[in-house]
């Protein structure tokens, strides 16, 4: 019998201004307790989708997120507690915005695709260039569709940058290491890159044929959805030594921002493996709450070839970006008339979003390795950690959190209270407010274009439909998700972006 809502309060409790606890009955079998943040709008949000949930009997859509947060926090193996950031919303299996951690030491913890999601390693990358707004204003439409003809976009596009079974075979194998030996990046990038652009776990062998035939012919391109390349300009500084660590040194500034995936090839990843998982669950007798959390013991062979496919999708998906930055660049080359390195376009940062990775952590006083699960959560390691670059080990890593189409962006610093209370996690980007449908249904595409060029946006889209699904109202607003994260003390506010050019599937 589903609990009504008044008794469904019961079980969360508030921490702080930003916090709230979930008990671990809120729902079977939770080995630790949940958590997640959100400020006083944010969670309105949140209860609100699990009132309409008790109102409807439970029954039909997604879970909400409270109960995805929860039912993650019964898989087996997971430490500390289930997270969630302030972007959270309902996914699936996993809800996106969701972290988890889980004990290698452990023979009984688990993988799950679900906890990482169907486009492996989305991300954002951001690069700066020595342009600024006076710059870019006169010539804005021209460098809009520069842009676009130099960027595939859409569904189904194809990329531009030539590549055969072979190359993709050391593609999938090398990450951004293929992309330095093909001339398309500079040695910097990869230093400026989560995991420096590169899984070793890949094995190409585990990742099928099927996947591999989508992926070939869409390297280099953007999608569709909520991927974008955006040209932005700085709004404002807020730490200015961190800024200055970054290159970027006043206001007005123009950066360019590309936010995109794995592709075919890592959603065809993630569905053979959830396939297999299946079957394992059966064999090994693990049970879940949802049938979403699909999932396989780390040490299985099912856990095993999913991780070596997952790393092979990731190193796709930074090849991917790389192609973009190449093409990217000689976009404004063209432009003005200049080259890639007189425009001083280098690559700020690169971070993941959609990923399972091992790390080491502490864990009620003791070094634990640990499977972390980000899914719609991104990395944030705070300053003196041995895994972020030189440039950036006084200041912290920096987190990219892009907005949505037409709303402001972030760069974000990793902290070490983030590291204690989320293991060195933040948010990744806004959230979903309402689904696709219903931005389909309560929105005119007209509109929302109009609203855009009223804000002085100049933007090119694939397909209408996604400017409805996109629209900045769909959307949690991303200035609350930053907020609760910087006033959690779980990652700092350094530099606020703002859009003059999109670019959409």
């Amino acid at each position: 019998m589903p609990r009504k809502y008044e008794e469904e309060l019961k079980f969360i409790e508030k921490v702080d201004d930003y916090c709230f606890r979930i008990k671990k009955d809120f729902q079977p079998n939770m080995q630790v307790e949940g958590e997640f943040f959100a400020n006083k709008k944010l969670q309105h949000l949140m209860f609100e989708e699990l009132k309409n949930h008790c109102k409807f009997g439970g029954v039909g859509g997604f879970l909400p997120a409270v109960k995805q947060i929860a039912n993650v926090a019964a898989l087996p193996g997971i430490v500390k507690r289930s997270i969630a950031l302030p972007d959270v919303h309902s996914g699936y299996g996993f809800a996106i915005g969701n972290m988890a951690a889980f004990d290698m030491s452990n023979p009984e913890a688990v993988i799950s695709p679900g906890g990482v999601g169907f486009d492996i390693n989305c991300g954002v990358r951001l690069l700066r260039t020595n342009l600024f707004e006076k710059d870019v204003q006169p010539v804005k439409e021209q460098l809009t569709q520069t842009l676009f003809d130099h960027i595939p976009v859409g569904v189904g596009s194809k990329g531009m940058i030539p590549m055969n079974a072979r190359d993709l075979e050391e593609a999938l194998e090398m990450g951004m290491d293929w992309s330095l030996r093909e001339g398309y990046i500079w040695a910097e990038d990869k230093e400026h890159c989560e995991e420096y652009g590169r899984m070793l776990q890949a094995d190409p062998t585990k990742v099928s044929s099927r996947a591999k035939k989508r992926g070939l012919p869409q390297l280099g391109t953007l999608g569709a959805g909520n991927h974008y390349a955006e040209i932005q300009v700085v709004d404002e500084i807020y730490n200015r030594q961190a800024a200055k660590k970054m290159g970027i040194d006043e206001k007005g500034q123009v950066c360019v921002m590309i936010h995109c995936g794995s592709r075919g090839l890592g959603h065809q990843v993630a569905t053979d493996a959830l396939v297999e998982m299946e079957r394992a669950m059966k064999r090994d007798s693990i049970e879940v709450n949802d049938r979403q959390l699909a999932c396989a013991r780390i040490s299985s062979e099912e856990g095993q070839n999913y991780l070596k496919a997952m790393a092979a999708a990731a190193n796709y998906a930074w090849v991917n970006r790389s192609s973009m930055t190449f093409l990217c660049r000689q976009a404004f080359a063209k432009l003005f008339n200049s080259t890639p390195d007189d425009l001083d376009m280098h690559m700020i940062y690169d971070v993941s979003h959609n990923i399972a990775k091992i790390e080491q952590h502490m864990v009620d006083g003791k070094p634990k390795t640990l499977m972390m699960h980000r899914k719609g959560s991104t990395r944030a390691f705070p300053p003196n950690h041995p895994l972020i670059p030189v440039d950036y080990q006084l200041t912290g890593q920096p987190v990219l959190i892009g907005g949505t189409m037409g709303t402001c962006s972030y760069v974000l610093t990793g902290t070490e209270k983030g590291m204690q209370r989320t293991f060195g996690t933040t948010c990744h980007g806004a959230g979903r407010a309402f689904s696709r449908a219903k931005s389909r249904r309560n929105l005119d595409y007209l509109t929302v274009l109009e609203n855009l060029r009223q804000k002085g946006i100049s933007i090119r889209v694939a397909s209408p439909k996604l400017v409805m699904e996109e629209a900045p109202e769909s959307y949690k607003n991303v200035t609350d998700v930053v907020d609760t994260c910087h006033g959690a003390g779980i990652s700092n506010k350094c530099i606020k972006l703002r859009p003059v050019a999109v670019i959409k599937g």
